[in-house]
């Protein structure tokens, strides 16, 4: 990566994409910054430099809208050599409480609208070698639990997609990351980003207990926003490291606790696999 580099990042009004804006700034980068409300993020950079900053409001479902933005974008700094896909919010519910609005709108965001921006910018990135996408994922993208299914549903789908995208576009030297974050001190679990269902079906209390415990939940998560943020800094400058960056101790302890759980099925299973080949001659 260039010593001044354009970035191009998504969901940026508020949490962990703010901070990331907010740093990339302060350290002389070129930042286009989308968001729902440029007004909130030009409030919320109050006392920063922002004359490296463009900020757009930009529906990612339209993927019309998100080609301009990034033509905006390399008119105005010449370049783009990093992609960070942020913007998601919180969605807790049953499986049958969610309906099908619900469902068409999280994939929007999290799978479709990620897509539109990669079909923008792919092709910039495969003429000049470069570039690095950071797909913003979620541990809860590697470990499925109650009430979060569409939620996880979607980040599942990200994963699946940046895992094929990673082996796909090395060959042009560029570069993939995942990072999945636990429970971050941001405003995530407040009503302003945590969706909850119209209504609710008798017998899932055990859901709207978990919904009363997040929401409570707020103020006391285990990680710094500021340190998520100057972590996926880092991780791009060295242009190097693994596919998946897990950051928070809850992250960690939530993906290999998946991983002995995934083992053990597999292993269990391991006769059954086997018995249903054709007999080997």
């Amino acid at each position: 990566m260039t010593t001044t580099a354009t970035w191009f990042v998504t969901g940026t009004s508020r949490g962990l994409g703010l901070e990331l804006v907010r740093q990339l700034l302060e350290a002389g980068h070129n930042v286009t910054a989308t968001t729902r409300s440029t007004e909130r993020l030009t409030e919320a950079l109050a006392g920063v430099d922002t004359s490296r900053l463009l900020a757009l409001e930009v529906d990612l479902a339209d993927e019309a809208a998100v080609a301009d933005a990034v033509r905006r974008t390399t008119e105005r700094f010449s370049r783009l050599d990093v992609v960070v896909n942020n913007a998601g919010y919180g969605f807790l519910a049953s499986v049958e409480d969610t309906t099908d609005a619900d469902a068409r709108r999280m994939f929007d965001v999290q799978v479709f609208g990620v897509w539109n921006v990669l079909r923008a910018v792919l092709p910039i990135f495969r003429t000049q070698k470069s570039g690095h996408v950071v797909n913003v994922s979620s541990v809860l993208g590697l470990v499925s639990v109650p009430g979060w299914g569409l939620y996880c549903a979607g980040k599942f789908a990200l994963e699946g997609m940046s895992e094929a995208l990673a082996a796909e576009v090395a060959e042009f030297g560029v570069k993939v990351t995942l990072v999945e974050p636990g429970y971050f001190r941001t405003s995530f679990l407040t009503t302003d980003s945590l969706a909850l269902p119209t209504s609710t079906t008798e017998g899932y209390e055990a859901i709207r207990q978990m919904t009363d415990d997040h929401l409570n939940l707020q103020g006391s998560q285990l990680g710094d926003p500021v340190k998520g943020a100057a972590a996926i800094i880092s991780i791009v400058a060295s242009g190097d490291g693994p596919l998946r960056r897990l950051l928070g101790s809850d992250a960690y302890s939530y993906a290999t606790g998946k991983v002995r759980a995934l083992q053990a099925d597999i292993e269990a299973g391991r006769e059954l696999a086997h018995s249903t080949d054709f007999p080997q001659s």
